[in-house]
């Protein structure tokens, strides 16, 4: 006989349930989403969700705690029961960009988190409306950027945002080749994609979920990721970094999402949550589910593996903040 799965709603929660396993021993996780439902971090977490309860034999909760761009939800891990019973999904602009973006934090990412382990990676994807690439040459980066430096300011790009990553990338990609790009800041990434798909602009800069379908269909070209390799769902796309003539050998830009926990947990949760994030995050099905949502699975090689990352990360982006110019009060 099959016995159905279904999801227990308790207020702004969602409980997954698991398999017939005794979880009566310990209390639900509560894996908190610093964004709204149905957005690409809360689709990782319910894929997160669905798995761990029958490697922790515990029950697991999602819980979106969004706003003032992940900061609420982080506050919310920083201040929540060090006992095992509550974890974040909590990316690298929050860790690492946000105190030098903030004009104050409501906590310290380093006292009042511990890390668990790197749970996602993802690059920042640059494209440029198909036709108008055709038409003016943009056969490439290097043709496009050649294009931008002979039109100063001619190039207009979109981002998602002020202080986004997206935003970031922008910036240091001009700066690193020497080009006046006409930068656009949207509200999110969705109208800057129409926009860019309908010629309104000539491109956007954004993680890559909702650009692939573009690029695929022949709407959208790719001209480049941001991080230092190639990312895993683009294998033909190149990275900024192969264009060290350019001037942009150094640029590694990488969007990931840690698993932190409040930071008075005990090493044996730590050490039993990073168990079972490890687990899961290296089954084959787990790329899989990840893979329309525009992550490649990452797992750290321990809890110290990932506070080592975060140490050596938050040079990086500090220096990102200071060439974009982005402040937010």
């Amino acid at each position: 006989m099959t016995i159905a799965r279904r999801p227990l709603i308790l207020g702004g929660a969602t409980l997954l349930t698991a398999p017939a396993i005794a979880q009566g021993a310990r209390r639900p996780l509560r894996v908190v989403v610093p964004f709204p439902p149905g957005g690409g971090v809360d689709s990782l977490a319910r894929v997160l969700a669905d798995r761990l309860p029958a490697v922790l034999d515990q029950p697991v909760v999602v819980d979106n705690r969004s706003g003032a761009g992940g900061l609420i939800g982080a506050d919310a891990v920083a201040k929540g029961p060090p006992d095992g019973t509550m974890i974040g999904i909590i990316g690298a602009a929050t860790l690492c960009a946000a105190p030098f973006l903030q004009a104050s934090m409501p906590f310290h990412p380093t006292r009042d988190l511990r890390p668990v382990t790197q749970i996602t990676d993802a690059s920042v994807l640059l494209v440029v409306n198909a036709q108008r690439a055709a038409e003016r040459g943009w056969t490439d980066l290097p043709a496009t950027l050649a294009w931008a430096r002979a039109n100063p300011g001619g190039l207009r790009l979109a981002h998602s945002g002020v202080a986004t990553v997206s935003h970031l990338t922008l910036a240091a990609l001009g700066q690193a080749a020497q080009v006046q790009i006409t930068e656009l800041p949207y509200r999110g990434g969705a109208q800057a994609t129409t926009d860019a798909v309908s010629g309104v602009l000539d491109g956007s800069a954004d993680l890559p979920t909702a650009l692939i379908p573009h690029v695929e269909a022949g709407r959208l070209r790719a001209l480049g990721v941001s991080s230092r390799r190639r990312f895993g769902l683009l294998p033909d796309v190149p990275a900024f970094a192969e264009y060290p003539a350019l001037g942009l050998g150094d640029i590694d830009i990488r969007s990931w999402n840690a698993m932190m926990v409040p930071a008075g947990t005990p090493d044996a949760e730590v050490a039993r949550l990073f168990a079972g994030l490890r687990q899961v995050g290296t089954q084959p099905g787990f790329r899989d589910a990840l893979r329309p949502l525009g992550y490649d699975p990452a797992v750290s090689d321990s809890p110290a593996a990932m506070a080592a990352m975060i140490a050596s990360e938050t040079p990086r982006w500090q220096r990102l903040v200071q060439i974009s110019g982005a402040r937010v009060d």
